[in-house]
């Protein structure tokens, strides 16, 4: 089979090896979902991507002759550790087939990476932020992937575990049917909504011109609400604009709910969207020539929705925001035609959200876990 060769990206041809080895990887995985490739080029490319302005990084293929094997990025989240006082450095994106030797090779040039910066321990796979594929699943592996989530074979974690890795992190996905009657805990909710109505403002939209505006209060908000979530990175000004565009065009903007105040301020958002993974596979990750057609209609068939984005400003919560975003945005849904939902991670230490998707029938379908390692 010839040695393993560990080698940092250097040229344009490099990034496109790494880019396209997880498509080799699973070329048999009937739940792989793969990446839209434009975005790809994007998001690891060091001088588009403005989260490695405040990160080192490191980028390594491997290779078994000419033939990349496996791949891995390495990250130092300066910002996150000096806000969280940790010392520790993450990887992500850590793919290859069943080979120990390649996963140790890869391991191990991380981890003397890390170790020459002064990095105490490694994480992951953890990216830039908690916005991003984090954790490998280890329960559900025959469940479907929804968006932004990792996708990986058993072996993964298994060879992993065999360099020392312990679980660091547990997550849960829980699916539920999108409720036609509200659930009794909402409807003990339904007399203060009429107050609700008269001292803040649930703003809805039809078309994606009237919600571009709202993204940049959305995610200044969402920088205040995920201040003490495991692995969240404050948005920059310049990050909000990219995260937009990134995201804008995947979104049914009648899947969207924003609550303001009398003053005009937003306390409030809830983001569903629509299932686009069969059209992501069928595009097989290409917008171009017919790709965007493809994706675009799998989110106008698709039944069910996943929720990618929520929170409430903390003055407001306890107050029944959640409940009246949640009852309209159940009522839109069903008016699309979707009745399932998805509710993407959620760290298994938020008691409150999931009793949220509890209240609705939710049942967990998958687990996620995020591993670490002394160094």
């Amino acid at each position: 089979m010839g040695d393993v060769v560990i080698k940092p990206l250097e040229t344009r041809r490099d990034l496109r090896d790494f880019i396209k080895l997880p498509a080799r990887i699973h070329q048999n995985h009937a739940n792989w979902v793969p990446p839209i490739y434009s975005d790809e080029w994007t998001f690891f490319n060091p001088k588009k991507n403005r989260s490695f302005t405040y990160c080192d990084h490191i980028r390594l293929l491997a290779y078994r002759g000419d033939k990349p094997v496996g791949r891995i990025m390495g990250l130092i989240n300066h910002k996150y550790n000096q806000g969280k006082g940790e010392n520790n450095a993450r990887f992500n994106y850590l793919e290859t087939f069943e080979d120990q030797e390649v996963v140790h090779e890869l391991i191990h040039a991380v981890e003397t990476w890390a170790r020459s910066l002064g990095a105490e321990k490694l994480v992951g796979p953890l990216g830039f932020s908690d916005k991003e594929p984090q954790g490998y699943l280890v329960e559900g592996l025959d469940q479907p992937i929804s968006v932004i989530s990792t996708c990986n074979y058993e072996y993964q974690v298994r060879l992993l575990r065999n360099e020392g890795f312990e679980p660091a992190v547990n997550l849960v996905v829980y699916n539920a049917e999108i409720p036609s009657v509200m659930p009794p805990v909402y409807q003990r909710v339904l007399p203060r909504l009429e107050r609700l109505n008269q001292e803040f403002n649930l703003v809805e939209f039809n078309n994606r011109i009237k919600l571009r505006r709202y993204i940049f209060p959305v995610l200044h908000l969402t920088n205040r609400a995920f201040a003490g979530i495991y692995g969240s990175q404050p948005y920059e000004q310049k990050e909000m604009k990219e995260f937009a565009n990134r995201f804008i065009w995947l979104l049914n903007p009648k899947l969207v709910k924003v609550v303001e105040n009398k003053a005009g301020e937003l306390v409030a958002f809830l983001v569903g969207m629509p299932d686009i993974t069969p059209g992501i596979r069928k595009s097989k990750g290409y917008l171009l020539p017919f790709g965007l057609f493809s994706i675009l209609g799998a989110g106008r068939k698709t039944e069910q929705i996943t929720m990618l984005l929520g929170a409430i400003d903390e003055p407001y919560r306890g107050r029944g925001l959640d409940v009246l975003m949640a009852m309209r945005l159940f009522e839109s849904a069903r008016k699309e035609g979707k009745r399932m939902l998805d509710s993407h991670l959620v760290l298994e230490t938020n008691q409150v959200m999931r009793m949220e998707y509890e209240h609705i029938g939710g049942q967990i379908v998958k687990r996620y876990q995020i591993f670490s390692k002394k160094l």
